[in-house]
């Protein structure tokens, strides 16, 4: 099976589709090499100016970098479906996989697209560049034209049923897996309360500003805050917050933070919080669980369907029961074993080779499809 898959969101300040895009690839190669019966001959296309595909990380792999401008390569493959892939690179595929919503042109091969969330579209003014220029105009038609939809929840998959209209039997479920680290022994005495993510307004920071400053307010004893992520656009007011009081001296935001570096992130918090009010899944949170660190979340989007009953889930629109949930994992250490036990067993239902399987069946039913198509016409 020759595959291509766009490796872009993976080449430098891996976030949630990033990891998801590299952990993928890597997870395929292990789980189906190339000399295999059922193999992949997998391609990793780049395109970038200044931004170099990193060969050792996906050893195993052909790929291919061109010295293109991401905001030029989309412009052409967003509104002028231009150049075909196969144009681009001088050779042909089974299927190609885009890890975002819109299709990569291709004249022959079965085309996959990744449809994370849709808050686009309820919220274009959250996005920027060629996210808010392109996604809520063409994704429902690039939509309909994939073969076949890969989405990391069950929560996502009928989103794209409910909103797009795409039936079911086309969109496959493919969770993203948990690393592969040991439970610590235990939390630190003095760790912090952590948030990481992308420093965005669905993210949700104000409320959880809102909730800290409750929180210590009642609690003088309370952890700092450190806020992990890079700051987008719209981040300067809640930057600019953490200089004045209450929050002076007691939040720290670090900024992006290196996969090589994520483990001792995690090893250092007392707890997580995802207050967001939209998520497709919520990698941090099954990162945090998998090295035993419990966690309270947003009851929205996919993030019940990750947390599960390991941890407090909470309405994103009431700080005040944000504090409180983070309050009774602070000090009720009984009930913060519980969900932390808890955390650890749900960890173990994800895993990328799992994933990498769920992706190579809908590789191979969408190749199916597109030639049986291919006789009847």
């Amino acid at each position: 099976m020759r595959v291509l898959i766009d490796y872009r969101p993976a080449l430098r300040n891996r976030t949630g589709v990033g990891e998801y895009t590299h952990q993928l690839v890597k997870a395929l190669l292990g789980s189906h090499p190339s000399s295999s019966a059922d193999g992949v001959d997998l391609t990793a296309f780049s395109s970038s100016w200044k931004d170099r595909l990193d060969t050792r990380e996906i050893a195993g792999a052909r790929t291919i970098d061109r010295r293109v401008p991401v905001s030029v390569l989309n412009f052409a493959w967003h509104r002028l479906e231009w150049p075909p892939i196969e144009m681009m690179t001088g050779r042909d595929y089974d299927v190609t996989h885009s890890l975002h919503p819109l299709l990569l042109p291709a004249t022959r091969a079965a085309q996959i697209v990744t449809i994370h969330d849709l808050h686009f579209l309820a919220h274009p003014e959250r996005t920027s560049a060629e996210i808010r220029r392109d996604y809520p105009a063409l994704v429902r038609q690039h939509a309909h034209r994939a073969a076949r939809i890969v989405v990391p929840s069950r929560f996502t998959a009928g989103e794209v049923e409910r909103q797009l209209g795409v039936p079911a039997e086309r969109i496959a479920v493919c969770p993203p897996g948990a690393p592969p680290w040991t439970p610590r022994a235990s939390a630190p005495p003095d760790g912090y309360i952590l948030f990481f993510s992308t420093i965005e307004p669905r993210k949700n920071v104000g409320g959880l500003l809102d909730a800290y400053e409750h929180l210590i307010t009642t609690r003088r004893q309370a952890p700092e805050l450190v806020l992990a992520g890079r700051a987008s656009d719209e981040a300067r007011p809640w930057l600019e917050r953490l200089a004045r009081p209450p929050l002076a001296g007691r939040v720290r935001h670090i900024g992006y933070v290196d996969p090589s570096n994520r483990l001792e992130l995690y090893s250092g918090a007392r707890l997580l919080v995802m207050p967001s009010f939209d998520e497709g899944f919520g990698i941090p949170v099954l990162e945090a669980m998998t090295l035993g660190v419990p966690v309270v979340a947003a009851n929205r989007g996919a993030l019940p369907e990750v947390l599960g009953d390991a941890g407090p889930l909470v309405d994103p629109d009431d700080p005040s029961a944000i504090a409180g949930a983070i309050a009774r994992l602070l000090e009720d250490d009984s009930y913060a074993s519980a969900c932390t036990a808890k955390g650890v067993l749900r960890a173990r239902q994800f895993n990328w080779t799992r994933t990498a399987q769920l992706v190579y069946d809908a590789y191979r039913q969408a190749i199916e499809d597109r030639q049986g198509g291919s006789r009847t016409r």
